[in-house]
């Protein structure tokens, strides 16, 4: 099976490739070569590469900065991604687009499911809810799965993040009040795989639940037991309204993933897989 692979340098792409399983052959153009925003390249790329499945994993992440510039993020989260899957489309290929737990407000109390109707509260949750409807208006057996907090053991993210303030910083302060789950980029990545072949609208994170709070402890006390830290800081909860951002996040964002378990059996529980990214760190 030929698998090309959008964002190939990111978190997920490099995990995708990670964990491929037997049998596959990874097409991974750098960024450089494969500008998932230009119809001519993008149409180029596809056909020489001529895949069983496309799998889209760059995207628009800087949260924040999407707030002042949703027009560029609309280009790489939505406009891009129609490009993609309408290639993948012609070539015969399956598409796989990753989403996001932005496409909820956070307002609820108990997970959301994919047929709960979205209502994303900043320009990142809405450009990427466009880019799931653009992935299935151009694509008719187009894979979406939504996920969150996604971490690996490079690139810039929550772990590394804690990590390096925890060893500068006297103490740290993150916000408890902001409920989801932590996602290893591998779990997810292994999930992807599993899942090839399925269509429509999935979720899937690892087990558990977390604040922000909760993860940070946890990444010090099995950073600290694996000698990635050699001290222990303060840890201090604050709300979301001590640490004001120009986007919107959500307060619960925990997703309901009975639909894609039932199809892969169940993740590991967060808490294992920050410790298997963490023994990659040290490796």
């Amino acid at each position: 099976m030929k698998v090309l692979v959008a964002g190939s340098g990111g978190q997920l792409g490099r995990a995708l490739a990670a964990t491929a399983p037997a049998g596959v052959t990874l097409i991974a153009p750098p960024e450089a070569d494969f500008d998932i925003a230009n119809p001519d390249v993008v149409a180029r790329v596809v056909a020489a590469a001529q895949p069983d499945l496309l799998v889209n994993a760059a995207a628009w992440t800087a949260v924040d900065k999407a707030e002042a510039e949703e027009d560029a993020a609309l280009l790489i989260n939505a406009t891009a991604v129609g490009l993609l899957a309408a290639a993948a489309a012609a070539a015969g290929a399956r598409f796989v687009q990753i989403s996001t737990d932005y496409v909820f407000d956070g307002r609820g109390h108990t997970p959301y499911a994919p047929h709960t109707p979205p209502a994303p509260a900043s320009a990142y949750g809405r450009t990427k809810l466009a880019g799931e409807q653009a992935a299935a208006a151009h694509h008719p057996a187009a894979l979406i799965i939504r996920t969150a907090w996604v971490y690996a053991a490079a690139g810039n993210n929550f772990v590394r993040t804690m990590l390096r303030l925890m060893a500068e910083r006297d103490e740290v302060r993150v916000v408890a009040d902001q409920i989801g789950t932590p996602t290893h980029a591998a779990s997810l990545a292994r999930a992807i795989w599993a899942l090839d072949g399925q269509f429509g609208l999935y979720h899937w994170t690892d087990a558990g639940v977390a604040s922000w709070y909760d993860f940070a402890v946890a990444i010090q006390e099995e950073a600290l037991a694996l000698g990635l830290l050699d001290r222990q800081v303060p840890i201090i909860p604050i709300a979301t309204a001590d640490y004001p951002t120009p986007a919107q996040r959500p307060a619960y964002s925990v997703l309901d993933k009975a639909s894609s378990w039932a199809l892969t059996g169940p993740a590991r529980h967060w808490r294992h897989e920050l410790i298997a990214c963490l023994k990659d760190m040290r490796a």
